[in-house]
């Protein structure tokens, strides 16, 4: 993991150029059963899944058109309510950092890099959040996003008993000029106490997007119930139908205080995977 801090910043930049190439975007779950599909495609903010679909204030916006390009505007930016980011971040403020390993800047984090090449498999699930400021809804470009959620058994790589040499299921990304970043993954789990959950890091900027004592914001996505309850009917998720049984959103110790700026947009379905998206005021 050593690198030579003052060329951190041009190699984190060329990662990013690499790692967005050629790659299309389809695709976590926790700190602090069963078989079946669906084969209707669904769209939900957290209530009934239905199969029409379904906008969401946090995802709705308005496109201004210049003489030298098109900049999306978000309708909605609400500031992302500041959490922990648990005790498995992986970015060098409890324990090992991933922010430093080479090929973390990617977009298709289901594989560990380095001296591992595991793939995590599970239901496809794409997480495109799409960074704004809180006071002018305007897109926020060149920030850098750290992602993470544990895998479809509740482990997390670098930390978890069986996967402490793995790193997947951890990604950055540099926003773009919409301030968006789309991470390609896997659902994540749902393990004992808490509700199915994705962590996220908001940086300044790539090249300080190296320690998790660098960030701008930390915040969870909690993961629509509906989608939840199809995946986990899925074969891999079985003790997730228990886990999740036994918790709510009020009952989590993240949540409990409300989740409406945290909950995703979902749309698609089990065979073919599913992409939330979500408007992140910073």
């Amino acid at each position: 993991m050593s690198q030579d801090e003052l060329q951190q910043p041009t190699r984190r930049r060329m990662l990013g150029i690499l790692g967005g190439l050629g790659v299309v975007a389809l695709a976590g779950c926790g700190d602090d059963g069963g078989s079946g599909t669906a084969s209707s495609a669904t769209t939900t903010t957290g209530g009934a899944a239905t199969g029409t679909t379904t906008t969401a204030a946090a995802s709705s916006a308005t496109t201004t058109t210049t003489a030298a390009t098109a900049v999306t505007t978000a309708t909605s930016c609400s500031q992302i309510p500041e959490e922990t980011a648990g005790p498995y971040p992986g970015d060098g403020t409890n324990g090992p950092n991933v922010l430093t390993v080479n090929g973390v800047v990617r977009s298709d984090i289901r594989a560990s890099v380095g001296t591992s090449s595991t793939v995590a498999t599970g239901v496809p699930l794409t997480t495109v959040l799409t960074i704004v400021d809180k006071s002018t809804c305007r897109p926020v470009a060149g920030a850098a996003v750290y992602l993470w959620h544990c895998d479809i058994a509740g482990r997390y790589s670098m930390y978890s008993q069986g996967v402490t040499n793995e790193n997947y299921l951890r990604g950055v990304q540099e926003t773009d000029s919409n301030g968006q970043v789309t991470f390609k993954s896997i659902f994540p789990a749902a393990y004992s106490g808490r509700w199915p959950h994705i962590h996220f890091e908001v940086f300044p900027s790539l090249a300080v997007a190296t320690n998790g004592k660098n960030k701008k914001a930390t915040s969870q996505l909690a993961l629509p119930e509906d989608a939840c309850k199809l995946v986990f009917a899925t074969a891999g998720y079985e003790a997730s139908v228990k886990n999740m049984s036994q918790t709510t959103l009020k009952s989590d110790n993240v949540f409990s205080d409300g989740a409406s700026t945290q909950t995703p947009t979902m749309s698609g379905d089990v065979a073919s995977g599913y992409t939330a998206k979500l408007n992140v005021g910073v």
